[in-house]
């Protein structure tokens, strides 16, 4: 029964499922085309369009499509025309439920096609685990670091951090713990940040160095990477068997590594005391183990040493550049929003449709033959046995179907459930 239940449920979400990965892969190729176009532009906003690529897995657009058949104005394109909504239904959902079901004889071909969606199932269902696990125990190493750190109150680094704070703007304190390990300084946790500071490292770093280092991290505070990197491993358990959601983690981890510093370059810090500081981190600590705990020496270090010492200035988005971009925007968002009314359209007529035809019959004709070894006209059907149920909007038909089939069908029963009546 629960294979039986499985098979259901999966015939009803398998099409939804196929929409939202193909919808999701295609604004992912997008996107990817138009950071193309940025390279020679600032590193943030190519970050900020991997994450929304990211995030838009988790959004569907039947989601969009359902908010705008609420919005109030929605009743005002009652008298759109049809064929607009079916136009853009297929090109956006391709994938819809099958209207013909064809169903073996074979009991052992019966069996793994109702064996098929368990597997599936399980299959995914051990991949997520197996991440969520990894990430879990990850997580337990960090916080047991964390809990024997002690907290710091005074001292240069202190200072130099509250300095750092008011010059940036920044009203919330961000509490610096002092740790053991030979994790290497970063930010830990998302609500409330600290900033884990290794024991003794202090003494290798002269001011200019300990600067830009606390700097640094206060940068991904301001960002709030670590919410944005949390995000992204939700996306990555989820979707786990997606190729593209585990390239776009290194892209993402480039090019926020890569933003921090173009962020602290643009503010004048020296280039060369830059990466002597990220240089001595690497030598006194190892990375952290966690993709959402942010720290200096991430992403690829020659690359980034080599671009920090003499890549140029990044280029600000022109005027052109930013109304391409939120004109992008605009209508990832508007187009499903807007068809959401059209939909609504549509729903509505379907509904009326329906409740008409179950209160006036609308079959004419009813036509049983016996078994005649072929199939009825209407259905193509490669090889033998076969048999086949065919659903239109103005008939059901079936061929070769016995009358035990057909209850089973209707109420998704064995067959050996079903006792007496002919054969």
């Amino acid at each position: 029964m629960i294979s039986n239940h499985l098979s259901v449920t999966w015939t009803a979400l398998a099409p939804a499922l196929g929409n939202h990965l193909w919808q999701s892969t295609l604004f992912a190729i997008t996107v990817g085309l138009l950071t193309l176009t940025l390279q020679k532009n600032h590193a943030r906003v190519r970050y900020w369009l991997w994450l929304a690529a990211s995030v838009r897995f988790l959004i569907p657009f039947s989601l969009l499509v359902g908010i705008g058949s609420y919005l109030p104005w929605s009743h005002a394109v009652a008298g759109a025309k049809a064929g607009f909504y079916i136009a853009m239904e297929e090109v956006t959902q391709p994938f819809t439920e099958p209207t013909v079901s064809m169903i073996p004889q074979g009991n052992a071909s019966t069996g793994l096609i109702h064996l098929l969606p368990t597997v599936l199932t399980a299959v995914w269902l051990c991949g997520f685990l197996v991440v969520i696990f990894q990430w879990y125990f990850r997580w337990r190493r960090i916080s047991a670091a964390i809990r024997k750190t002690v907290p710091l109150q005074e001292g240069r680094e202190v200072q130099a951090l509250r300095r750092l704070e008011r010059m940036g703007g920044m009203r919330k304190r961000t509490e610096m713990l002092v740790s053991q390990t030979s994790l290497e300084p970063g930010i830990f946790g998302i609500t409330r940040p600290v900033l884990v500071w290794p024991e003794g490292i202090s003494e290798r770093l002269e001011d200019a160095h300990l600067e830009v280092i606390l700097a640094h991290e206060l940068c991904h505070v301001r960002r709030r990477d670590n919410l944005a990197a949390a995000l992204h491993m939700v996306v990555e358990a989820i979707f786990l068997f997606h190729p593209l959601v585990w390239w776009w983690d290194a892209r993402l981890m480039d090019e926020r590594e890569r933003a921090c510093d173009e962020e602290l370059l643009e503010s004048g810090r020296d280039r060369q005391v830059y990466a002597e500081s990220i240089l001595k981190i690497c030598e006194f600590c190892v990375g952290s183990p966690l993709a959402c705990v942010s720290g200096v020496t991430g992403a690829d270090l020659k690359k980034r040493i080599a671009r920090i010492m003499t890549g140029g200035t990044a280029r600000k988005l022109d005027f052109s550049r930013k109304l391409f971009l939120s004109a992008a925007g605009l209508v990832a968002i508007a187009v499903p929003v807007v068809c959401g009314p059209l939909h609504a359209t549509q729903g509505r007529a379907e509904a009326q449709a329906q409740n008409t035809a179950a209160i006036v019959p609308a079959f004419e004709v009813v036509s049983i033959k016996p078994n005649s070894g072929t199939p009825m006209a209407g259905f193509s059907i490669v090889g033998k046995p076969f048999a086949g149920i065919m659903w239109k909007a103005d008939r059901f038909m079936a061929t070769n179907f016995t009358l035990h089939k057909l209850i089973q069908r209707a109420y998704d029963v064995q067959g050996d459930q079903i006792l007496g009546g002919p054969d």
